[in-house]
């Protein structure tokens, strides 16, 4: 092998024609893809520039390559993607977890100082959410639920893979799987939210992603009306139920939250300054 198959060109080559494919992230998705093809971690690309990789080696990076290059996202070629600090392991059957949704659990972790009790996460799919929230506050139970038994399957392994103990995943349609008498202090989701006809769908990463976990009927506010309505019947009094939901939409969630009858409800924004999290607080009558 020659130098043109070092780490370093194998990169640099890698990074341009991610570049001319429409990647946001060209280099990084490269390096990314050829640390897992490698098993090596990112330091081994500094330390080790001029190494000559392999035909064996190169194939395994190539193959996870074209798959880039047809726009496969990144975390569902190496089966992990980063979420509160924990490598979680993802797989289609799931949302890739986002930043973003890192602000949903910095919210919920400030109003849990407010009233003890435990946790719902709906649709919890790979258990970001419920498992940053239960690694946080180790005293609390955290219980996810999604609706597909594959993402209770991957969400339990995440949970075991971390060594999260108090966390635990059910699965059912929101709430169906939840005792009646059930109370919790905190019900937090991220549920699908966009519309059936938003031209997102047909871009970047969310193509490859399941659309039971992205679209919901009536201009994408039909599960939140839903979570909203039935939440009061399990939340403790003085408890917080709240959402991660599209931009434009906060609007249209406060409105929900007070038809509803929630108090101190407010729209917070994510860390691109767009509303993302809307929440209220629930008093029994």
């Amino acid at each position: 092998m020659t130098a043109e198959f070092s780490v370093e060109n194998t990169l640099k080559q890698a990074a341009f024609k991610l570049q001319e494919a429409g990647s946001e992230s060209p280099s990084l998705d490269a390096a990314v893809l050829l640390c897992h093809a490698l098993n090596k971690p990112r330091s081994f690309l500094f330390t080790w520039p001029d190494k000559i990789l392999d035909s064996e080696q190169i194939t395994q990076f190539e193959q996870r390559l074209i798959r880039r290059l047809q726009g496969e996202p990144v975390a569902y070629i190496i089966g992990e993607r980063e979420f509160w600090s924990m490598p979680l392991k993802v797989s289609p059957t799931t949302l890739i977890p986002r930043p973003d949704t890192e602000r949903l659990v910095e919210i919920a972790l400030d109003k849990s100082v407010l009233i003890d009790g435990p946790i719902l996460d709906l649709g919890t799919g790979t258990g970001a959410i419920a498992l940053a929230l239960a690694s946080e506050l180790p005293q609390r139970q955290v219980i996810g639920i999604d609706l597909m038994p594959e993402a209770q399957a991957l969400a339990t392994e995440n949970a075991q893979r971390l060594g999260i103990s108090n966390a635990r995943f059910l699965s059912g349609s929101w709430f169906s799987p939840v005792e009646a008498e059930a109370k919790f202090g905190l019900i937090v989701s991220n549920p699908p939210y966009i519309d059936e006809n938003d031209p997102h769908l047909s871009q970047g990463d969310v193509r490859f992603e399941p659309l039971s976990a992205l679209v919901a009927p009536d201009n994408g506010l039909a599960d939140i009306k839903h979570i909203t309505e039935h939440a009061k019947q399990f939340l403790l009094d003085q408890g917080w139920l709240m959402f991660e939901h599209g931009y434009q939409q906060g609007d249209a969630v406060r409105a929900i939250f007070l038809s509803q009858g929630y108090d101190q409800v407010e729209t917070l924004k994510d860390y691109g300054n767009n509303d993302r999290v809307t929440f209220g607080r629930f008093v029994s009558k």
